[in-house]
């Protein structure tokens, strides 16, 4: 299942879901992978992640990809697409079930909001199938037995991060109620088919982290590291992506919008403003310093929230 970076070199990626087209926020996360991985000799993939067909906009896969390629962005070897890899899924799944580590469960949302306790995430799962489906029943979901020591790591932008997954999340989903392989198990196991090394993502993904790990000692695989990249956020405190603020990142003029995820990701400027995207480029990977990612989310023009 798992494929090799070349001994001693580094390979990253960036993972966008085909909900639209590229934005701003998406782009921070890419350039700061980008330039992470390339900055060290490494090779840097692009996935997507688009298991969740209902939510995918048509067309818009290949549009993020031609922004990509407009911003200098570009990957090596060929995009894989998570929705032609359920049969990896499918067997991890299988593994699982033979080490007795899920089991299904018949919950709706509702319930479990209404019988769980607050987590960071929403309610935490309380667990009311672990020892077997009620009577009259039926399955909806399949999930991973979370319980296991406390999980530790070391993530390169915010230091060290401790998680006591069954507390703090409970058993969590690895195949939904629509029959979806869950993004917790579909990250997973595509890192690890795709031998990535260093996973440099945005901040919203740190909790989720620990689960992931979880999962990986599970299915005994690697371990890569990780480094959580800040937010942008617009001034009422949301997601550019779920913002009207968040326009499309221009492909006939991607400068502007490189500098700035530049300036988020708390790199020093350039000296004069670089004549075009190579030019950029040719200068940001000789300059990259990953001790200067702010650990804070960010506004669009780089500067801290107040939250």
């Amino acid at each position: 299942m798992t494929a090799l970076a070349p001994a001693g070199r580094r390979r990253g990626r960036f993972a966008p879901s085909p909900t639209g087209p590229l934005h701003f926020g998406s782009l921070v996360a890419a350039v700061g992978s980008f330039a992470d991985a390339r900055a060290a000799g490494g090779e840097w993939l692009v996935r997507m992640e688009d298991l969740d067909r209902p939510r995918e906009v048509p067309g818009a896969a290949d549009d993020i990809l031609r922004t990509l390629e407009a911003c200098g962005l570009c990957w090596d070897g060929t995009v894989a697409y998570q929705s032609r890899r359920t049969a990896l899924y499918t067997g991890a799944i299988e593994q699982l079930e033979a080490l007795g580590r899920v089991y299904p469960c018949g919950c709706t949302r509702r319930e479990i909001g209404l019988g769980g306790l607050p987590g960071a995430e929403g309610p935490i799962y309380p667990g009311t199938c672990r020892q077997g489906l009620a009577p009259g029943r039926a399955p909806r979901s399949l999930r991973l037995r979370a319980d296991g020591p406390e999980i530790g790591f070391v993530d390169r932008i915010h230091g060290p991060q401790r998680q006591d997954v069954a507390r703090a999340v409970g058993d969590f989903v690895l195949r939904r109620a629509d029959g979806l392989h869950a993004y917790q198990l579909a990250v997973v196991i595509d890192d690890a088919a795709q031998g990535i090394t260093d996973i440099v993502r945005g901040a919203d993904l740190l909790l989720s982290t620990p689960r992931q790990l979880r999962l990986q000692a599970c299915l005994g695989l690697p371990q890569p590291t990780y480094g959580h990249l800040p937010l942008v956020l617009d001034r009422n405190g949301r997601k550019l992506s779920k913002s009207r603020v968040d326009l499309p990142v221009s492909a006939a003029d991607p400068l502007p919008a490189l500098l700035r995820a530049w300036a988020v990701l708390g790199q020093a400027p350039p000296p004069a403003a670089p004549e075009d995207v190579p030019a950029f480029w040719d200068w940001a990977l000789t300059h990259w310093d990953l001790s200067r990612v702010p650990a804070h989310n960010c506004l669009p023009g780089g500067e801290p929230t107040n939250g």
